[in-house]
């Protein structure tokens, strides 16, 4: 009978139908949660989201566990991609530490270059 169904709707009640299911799965995903609770808004540059650009607005766990899903979202924020990217890499610095620490060496080189120039300034 579904098959039936589905063969006397036309196609673009086909998509219609299509959309629905896919927003309503959407929806009990985390990101529709946040997406339904908050602001469309950047928790960070305050940057405000649209339908246009939803897609780029993502959603940032505060305690980097991507399974602790509370369903009050204390444990979300909205935040655009750069964000979201840059939160991530302060994260990543902190819990291995940064590159940039472990190659500066200021003891610098033994060889100084101009080490005889005031004296053949002098002379």
């Amino acid at each position: 009978m579904a098959s039936n169904n589905q063969q006397n709707m036309s196609a673009s009640e086909r998509l219609v139908a299509e959309a629905r299911k896919h927003q309503t799965d959407r929806e009990k995903t985390y990101r529709g949660q946040a997406l339904k609770m908050y602001p469309w808004v950047c928790g960070r540059c305050s940057r405000e989201f649209s339908n246009a650009n939803l897609q780029e607005l993502t959603v940032h766990h505060k305690n980097h566990n991507h399974d602790d899903n509370p369903a009050d979202g204390s444990n979300w924020e909205l935040l655009c991609l750069y964000c979201h990217d840059n939160e991530h890499s302060k994260y990543e610095e902190m819990r291995f530490g940064s590159g940039k620490e472990e190659t500066k060496d200021h003891s610098g080189g033994s060889h100084n270059p101009f080490a005889g120039l005031g004296d053949l300034l002098k002379k």
